[in-house]
């Protein structure tokens, strides 16, 4: 009868623990933000993982690189190259907005993240909409 006692108790504490375990994971889980660069990594923006599909359907020149000003870091040419090229690099390359194939809305968000959650210094708001709209005129996924 000891033995069985025994046995129940360790089973309890056992069961307790991995409750414990997995409530704090759980916990740790909810707290994380999502950082969407990391998110979009390794696929064409706006693309849904789980659909076979979305390879097929993806623009042909989605990743296709454009000639670009080399002064500034191989941006296309046009109003707020300039801009957009100093506001950027302070945080990371060129390439990373190279890359990018997102929906204007998907451009304001990410501009929120990286002031709210990067720390990115936001310029006065003439400058603001000007990269922005550099941005989704030349790296926009609905054009």
């Amino acid at each position: 009868m000891f033995d069985i006692v025994t046995k129940s108790a360790a089973g309890l504490a056992s069961a307790a623990g991995l409750a414990v375990l997995l409530l704090g994971a759980g916990l740790a889980a909810a707290e994380a933000r999502l950082d969407p660069m990391q998110a979009l990594a390794g696929r064409p923006a706006g693309s849904n993982p789980l659909d076979p599909t979305t390879a097929i359907r993806a623009k042909v020149d989605a990743g296709a690189a454009r000639a670009g000003n080399e002064e500034f870091g191989g941006l296309p040419d046009g109003e707020g190259a300039e801009d957009t090229y100093y506001q950027c690099v302070a945080c990371h390359s060129t390439e990373i907005i190279k890359q990018q194939r997102v929906t204007d809305h998907r451009w304001d968000e990410l501009w929120t993240w990286m002031v709210e959650a990067q720390g990115m210094v936001e310029p006065e708001p003439e400058t603001k909409a000007l990269i922005l709209t550099y941005l989704k005129t030349n790296f926009s996924s609905e054009r």
